[in-house]
């Protein structure tokens, strides 16, 4: 499948859905100088596409209590264990984030934690799991960079 087209319309709708994912279509429509109908058929084009994959709400996990955040490279026995360590690493709910990785580390999970004392028993969950060799954290000090805009517009820049 080739890439898809988007017009300007289509990035600056893009623009303010990244910003808010609930703003009603008429008020992007009145920012815009369009229909609110000419909004709601091009995010539908938009969603139909794929480029859109529906939209998601975003927590303040420091007000919720947990505010630690570390990164966890796992080293696997065997690379043929990585989808049995996934599953198993899917149980755990503090690990929010998982990858694949070549280099060092098998897999590189992301998790959120309410302290270093329950971040420990995260990561001891992780060594626990068999198939898993060994861990290595690395701590947070903060999240300084975390934007969704910078990257859309530089692929909207190189259409």
């Amino acid at each position: 499948m080739g890439k898809i087209k988007l017009d300007e319309i289509d990035h600056q709708i893009l623009d303010m859905l990244i910003d808010n994912t609930r703003i009603p279509f008429t008020d992007i429509a009145k920012k815009l100088l369009i229909s609110a109908g000419t909004v709601h058929v091009r995010v539908k084009k938009m969603e139909e596409s794929g480029i859109i994959k529906g939209s998601s709400l975003m927590l303040d996990y420091k007000k919720l209590g947990y505010s630690f955040i570390a990164y966890v490279g796992v080293y696997l026995n065997n690379t043929s264990q990585t989808k049995f360590v996934l599953e198993r690493i899917n149980e755990i709910a503090y690990v929010t984030v998982a990858h694949i990785t070549t280099g060092k580390f098998n897999i590189f999970c992301k998790i959120r934690a309410r302290s270093t004392e329950h971040a420990k028993e995260v990561i001891f969950l992780l060594d626990d799991i068999e198939g898993v060799y060994r861990t290595e954290t690395m701590i947070s000090l903060e999240e300084s960079i975390n934007d969704k805009k910078r990257l859309m517009h530089s692929i909207f820049n190189e259409m």
